[in-house]
């Protein structure tokens, strides 16, 4: 169980690059004024997936970091950022839900969401990073 969290969050994290490069080229096309196609379906379907995914990880990490060491946030840095985390995932999933819901000409909270959708992959990979010490830390005891 110890390294399904890993597995499944490092896969997870490269879906949200994807799920950027397509949300990045709506940013591209309605602000820069390049000629893009934005693959909104699929940037819709595939962002809940990682969000959801995400909301999960952070669920089960702490799980599993009760279940090691029989306390919450165990693992300083990588379980704060993850808590840190899951209130940016939660508005990522619901603006992204009412944009698409509801499509009109917006800039404001389009923006406000690929911002934060930015904040939160910065924040998923510097968890790779963590999660790696942690991993190494429980292996080989340092």
């Amino acid at each position: 169980m110890l390294y399904f969290h890993p597995v499944l969050m490092a896969l997870t994290n490269l879906l949200a690059v994807y799920v950027f490069v397509l949300g990045f080229n709506r940013f591209r096309g309605r602000h820069l004024g390049r000629k893009v196609l934005f693959q909104w379906p699929r940037h819709v379907k595939l962002g809940l997936i990682a969000g959801l995914v995400w909301l999960g990880g952070a669920a089960g990490g702490g799980l599993v970091a009760y279940q090691t060491w029989h306390r919450f946030l165990a693992t300083d840095d990588h379980g704060e950022v993850g808590l840190v985390m899951v209130p940016l995932i939660l508005f990522g999933l619901l603006s992204g839900l009412y944009l698409d819901r509801r499509k009109k000409r917006r800039t404001f909270l389009p923006l406000l969401h690929g911002l934060n959708n930015t904040v939160l992959l910065g924040l998923a990979l510097s968890q790779f990073y963590t999660g790696w010490l942690v991993l190494r830390t429980l292996r080989l005891g340092y």
